[in-house]
């Protein structure tokens, strides 16, 4: 299994878990509040898991915290949308939506993986998937065609957010390399997949689903956007500050 396959896992669900945290006494309803703190914490168990399996195949006596808070911008395999910061609400549960329907897809397809650690882990974390993607599915329904303004809101997000949703099923040569051996699915055929179900679901949102068909990439590399950075600073402000500290 390759390293690098599962930071990019690991670092999506890290990444994508800290901005949902940010959430946490600022969402618009207390409800809405403890959901997204919840998908937060789903997302962080993800990657600690993720990281601890990486320290151990990596065998350099390494934690899942060194991974998490000693490693720095350029050696983060996270795609680009996940580091997008919130913005208003409807930014935030396009950008969870778009991440959600791809998640789902690939987390099914890992969980026919020839790695035995990969499918115990992508079976558990399936059922945590499901119900992440009905979550935002549900609130882009209902934000998308409701009132006139939450629907002027859901197609600026979507309008600032697409360009950022082909990365996800864009192979590099990692997801290649691992489907070439089972352990990884096929991007190629996951993509008409994952596109369809988009429009589909932003058709009955009464959206538009944009022209644009350049997508930016570069996150799986390591070329990140400034975002990355300031989150990074914050996220890991602590451990640079007093390192090996422990609770």
């Amino acid at each position: 299994m390759s390293l690098n396959y599962l930071l990019q896992m690991g670092d999506n669900a890290l990444i994508l878990g800290h901005r949902l945290g940010e959430w946490c006494g600022h969402a618009p309803e207390l409800e809405i509040d403890m959901a997204l703190t919840n998908l937060a914490l789903d997302f962080t168990g993800q990657a600690r898991t993720i990281y601890q399996q990486v320290a151990v195949l990596e065998g350099q006596g390494r934690t899942e915290d060194d991974l998490a808070y000693l490693r720095d911008a350029w050696e983060f395999r996270n795609v680009l949308l996940v580091e997008q910061p919130n913005g208003d609400f409807a930014h935030t549960i396009v950008r969870q939506c778009l991440y959600d329907c791809f998640n789902y897809l690939l987390y099914e397809a890992l969980c026919s993986s020839r790695d035995e650690w990969m499918v115990a882990f992508a079976s558990k974390s399936i059922k945590e998937i499901a119900y992440h993607q009905r979550f935002s599915t549900e609130w882009m329904l209902r934000l998308g065609d409701g009132t006139e303004t939450s629907h002027q809101k859901m197609q600026a997000a979507l309008n600032n957010l697409w360009i950022y949703a082909g990365e996800l099923v864009s192979p590099n040569q990692v997801d290649i390399e691992m489907c070439e051996k089972g352990f990884g699915p096929d991007l190629d055929r996951i993509r008409p997949l994952y596109f369809e179900k988009l429009h589909e679901l932003i058709a009955k949102a009464t959206l538009t689903s944009p022209s644009v068909e350049w997508m930016q990439q570069g996150g799986k590399e390591g070329k990140h956007s400034e975002h990355l950075g300031h989150l990074l600073a914050e996220m890991q402000f602590l451990q640079r500050a007093y390192p090996g500290l422990e609770w």
